[in-house]
């Protein structure tokens, strides 16, 4: 099971990543100044379908692609979603409660291929070869 802290301490151990945390206290990891995880504030599009009130706790993980996009979303298990604000956007959203529905390895996983969305050609094939990969899945 996963928690925020597990997801702090894997995006920060992703080469040349910062944080920023706003005065709420949401963070955001970037690598070269572009973000690849945020933690969302409230936003008319991602409201509670029970009671309607924006949701708090959506964090937002950039995708290689579209389509790895809607293999995300197909995930029978309902642990992505968008809405409308990311029609077009390689990016998949995740409440912060179903984080613990991740194995340390899965949540690894999505956090490194957001980071290689981001990160610059040189240092994302330098990592992905010390890691003994050819490319996000």
């Amino acid at each position: 099971m996963a928690t925020m802290a597990d997801l702090d301490e894997l995006a920060m151990a992703m080469p040349q990543t910062t944080k920023e945390v706003g005065d709420d206290g949401r963070p955001s990891y970037l690598v070269h100044g572009k973000r690849y995880l945020i933690h969302r504030r409230r936003r008319p599009d991602a409201v509670d379908p029970q009671t309607g009130e924006r949701l708090d706790d959506v964090l937002m993980f950039r995708v290689e692609d579209l389509g790895m996009k809607e293999l995300m979303l197909a995930d029978a298990r309902g642990l992505y979603f968008t809405t409308s604000h990311f029609d077009g956007y390689p990016a998949v959203l995740v409440r912060i409660p179903d984080l613990a529905r991740f194995d340390l390895g899965e949540l690894g996983d999505l956090v490194a291929e957001a980071w290689l969305t981001r990160a610059q050609k040189r240092l994302a094939s330098a990592w992905l070869e010390e890691h003994g990969e050819t490319g996000p899945s």
